[in-house]
């Protein structure tokens, strides 16, 4: 799809309401197929939406990441993320049959899994920010994974343990490169952005700007007055979403800057207005309530 400068995730309305149903063609997998349970074992892995890797890559896994594989053509996978339900094709190669339990994850913008429990052996794969590591040893200030690699400790932290500020989160992002479809630090898009800082605070959001609007968080009916907004509150239009730092000023991953930045509200609502119209409203996570709650359009 092209882009104009200024949308990111545009997706077509399956519904005719405006809003996605959680059957949306973009969570169903094949039918009539059993999926075979996988791994991402490389540091993150396209999925794209045809099998092909010249295909438009319409989200990412990260390391450890658990899917469903449906069928094989290729050199690619047909499956389906657990994180999220998104079907895509995924190269065979970046998943592992073999299936280890996370219990840590990384909390760095990013960094590499070494060969060797030593900073100066050959780094096997980088990594970014929310990936799942399992962790069952250490050595010195290195933690071995599962699946082979070490990781410093200072990257790392338990499963359990979570940010309280996504505005915050989502800042360490601040210039990284605009990626459609991207979900790593090396490159993300508006909702890889939001959906990056609220894991980290342990609240899961879905993987597109349609439905963090529809399924997530309340709606802020005052959203236009002053100081109606709050720092982490999710500002939207068609096809794209940023975070609030403030009550004025917006974060988020855009086409027109071509990486993650922040800049005056009502600077952005001008120059997107121009092209695609006024945002559609804002919604509002209470973390504390959905702190590891399973969200009823991840059951399906």
């Amino acid at each position: 799809m092209k882009l104009k400068p200024g949308l990111n995730r545009k997706r077509p309305d399956t519904t005719g309401s405006g809003m996605p149903e959680f059957n949306d063609k973009r969570l169903s997998p094949p039918q009539g197929l059993s999926g075979e349970p996988m791994q991402v074992g490389v540091g993150a892995v396209a999925v794209h939406d045809a099998p092909r890797a010249d295909a438009e890559m319409v989200t990412q896994a990260l390391h450890g990441e658990t899917l469903s594989v449906f069928e094989r053509e290729g050199g690619y996978a047909h499956v389906q993320l657990h994180r999220d339900r998104y079907v895509g094709w995924a190269r065979i190669d970046a998943l592992s049959a073999a299936i280890y339990e996370t219990n840590h994850k990384v909390i760095a913008l990013r960094t590499y899994a070494y060969s060797e429990p030593d900073l100066k052996s050959a780094p096997l794969f980088m990594v970014s920010l929310g990936s799942k590591l399992s962790v069952i040893g250490q050595e010195g200030r290195f933690l071995q994974l599962a699946g082979g690699g070490w990781l410093p400790e200072q990257h790392v932290a338990e499963a359990g343990i979570f940010e309280d500020d996504a505005a915050s989160v989502a800042e360490r992002f601040l210039h990284a490169p605009y990626l459609w479809g991207g979900c790593e630090s090396l490159g993300l898009d508006c909702t890889g952005l939001t959906r990056a800082a609220y894991l980290a605070c342990g609240v899961l959001l879905p993987r597109d700007s349609d439905m963090q609007f529809g399924w997530c968080g309340e709606a802020v009916e005052d959203w236009q007055a002053p100081d109606g907004l709050k720092r982490g509150d999710l500002v939207f239009w068609k096809g794209h979403v940023g975070i609030m730092l403030d009550s004025s000023t917006l974060l988020h991953a855009n086409a027109w800057h071509m990486a993650v930045a922040a800049e005056p509200l009502s600077g952005a609502v001008q120059r997107i207005a121009k092209i695609y119209g006024e945002p559609i409203g804002a919604r509002r996570i209470d973390i504390s309530s959905l702190r590891e709650v399973e969200p009823d359009w991840l059951k399906g």
